[in-house]
């Protein structure tokens, strides 16, 4: 039985790829995509102080909607990524240097390093480093309760390169150094037959991973593997220190990159006119209002204005 026309190959579907896996794989970016937005509003905005409550939330979501516009496929892990890189200037940077930021960055800086792993003309899929979507996550989601955590809470008080970095949310030590170390042991235990499932090429056996190598007697091909995830690894951080410098550095032209002292005290009242949440001693006061016996707390009549003092 012949299939439809529509499930035929053709240059845009070709024989090897599967629609059902394609299916499948757009749906589950797509809830990913859709939890992420409220998800990472409500974290940041828990975590960080009150008066950049409503700055976080524009930060979050300004990155997803601007990733919609200008990026067509991995709109997801995109805008989780941007969402990541806000993480580290809550506080700190300009919403308006924002705004520009994010189109240029994902521009000139993402779609460098997304070509070179996961293009097959790509440099880095040539050269063979074993990458893909769960690379990073190697250490990110299994060992969510460790690695990160370690990161985070040791090697960043231990290490004094990491006690220089002005990052809010501790970005740096739980995702930079972490999926570094990700990319490395993928190199490291990586199985070659699975790699042939996912590379879909007829010399797969040259993704070997280290152990593998070790096991079987390959061990320059195995050291060959660890070095290749390596110079990828300094390949990406190469290229989005150019390219984020050289962004950074347009911006400052048009915008100031950073908050003023002002504003940094002052925080979303004053940069946003916007009011966050009222909190128990905030000195708001309502005048008329009568206590509530029953519920032992203070009525207010509706419509009533505000006199905050």
């Amino acid at each position: 039985m012949s299939l439809p026309s529509n499930l035929l190959p053709n240059d845009a579907s070709p024989e090897w790829m599967n629609k059902g896996d394609n299916a499948s794989q757009l749906t589950a970016a797509t809830l990913v995509g859709l939890q992420s937005v409220p998800g990472l509003v409500i974290l940041y905005g828990s975590i960080v102080k009150k008066k950049w409550v409503v700055n976080s939330a524009f930060m979050t979501l300004y990155a997803f909607a601007a990733v919609l516009l200008c990026w067509v496929g991995h709109n997801g892990v995109l805008g989780i990524t941007l969402t990541l890189i806000a993480g580290t200037l809550l506080g700190r940077m300009n919403f308006y240097a924002w705004m520009l930021f994010v189109p240029l960055w994902l521009t000139f800086s993402y779609t460098i390093g997304a070509f070179s792993l996961w293009s097959p003309s790509g440099w880095l899929a040539k050269a063979g480093v074993i990458e893909g979507m769960i690379t990073g996550l190697v250490c990110i989601t299994p060992a969510a309760g460790s690695i990160p955590w370690y990161t985070m809470m040791v090697l960043h008080k231990k290490i004094r390169l990491l006690k220089q970095v002005d990052d809010t949310m501790a970005v740096f030590h739980t995702h930079a150094i972490a999926e570094s170390l990700g990319g490395i042991l993928t190199g490291f235990f990586a199985e070659p037959k699975l790699n042939r499932l996912f590379y879909m090429v007829d010399d797969w056996e040259k993704y070997i991973r280290f152990s593998y190598g070790l096991q079987t007697g390959r061990i320059t091909a195995g050291f060959r593997q660890m070095g290749i995830q390596l110079g990828g690894i300094l390949f990406v951080t190469f290229v989005n220190i150019i390219t984020t410098s050289l962004i950074c550095m347009f911006i400052r032209l048009i915008v100031p990159l950073r908050l003023s002292d002002e504003d940094l005290l002052a925080g979303d009242g004053v940069i946003l006119k916007e009011e966050d949440y009222a909190l128990q001693g905030d000195r708001e006061k309502f005048e008329n209002s009568k206590h509530n016996s029953v519920y032992d707390v203070e009525d207010f009549p509706s419509g009533m204005p505000r006199d905050q003092s």
